[in-house]
C-alpha cells in the first residue's frame, strides 16, 4: 500500500503553511500561488488542507478539523475546493503532468 505524497499544506490551527522540499525545483511563483491558495482556505474555511498525489499522480484536496472545531466551515469547504478546481484547472493539471513525468518518470 503506497502513501499519498503530499506538496503542500496549511493549518489554521497552529497557523503554519508546509511545501514538500521534494518539489523544491518548481517555480517560485508556482511555489507562491500554492501557498496563497492554502493560507487562503484555512482563513477562510478553517482545519488543515493539504494537497496530495495519489499513487496514480492525481492531485488531491485533502480537509481535516478538530471534532470540536465550531467555526469550520463545512459547506464552504466543498464549495471552495470546487471553486479551486474551476479557477485553478490549469495550474492543477501542469502540477499532476509534472508529478507524473519528472516524479514518477512516466511518459505522457
Amino acid at each position: 500500500m503506497n502513501e499519498d505524497l503530499v506538496l503542500c499544506g496549511a493549518n489554521a490551527y497552529e497557523q503554519k503553511y508546509y511545501f514538500n522540499e521534494r518539489f523544491s525545483v518548481l517555480p517560485d511563483s508556482i511555489k507562491d500561488e500554492l501557498k496563497i491558495m492554502c493560507v487562503l482556505f484555512t482563513e477562510d474555511i478553517g482545519g488543515i488542507i493539504t494537497l496530495e498525489y495519489d499513487e496514480e499522480g492525481n492531485l488531491e484536496f485533502k480537509v481535516v478539523c478538530d471534532e470540536e472545531d465550531i467555526l469550520f466551515d463545512e459547506i464552504g469547504c466543498g464549495l471552495k475546493i470546487k471553486q479551486y478546481q474551476r479557477e485553478k484547472q490549469e495550474l492543477l493539471s501542469a502540477l499532476e503532468l509534472f508529478y507524473r513525468t519528472v516524479i514518477l518518470g512516466k511518459e505522457e
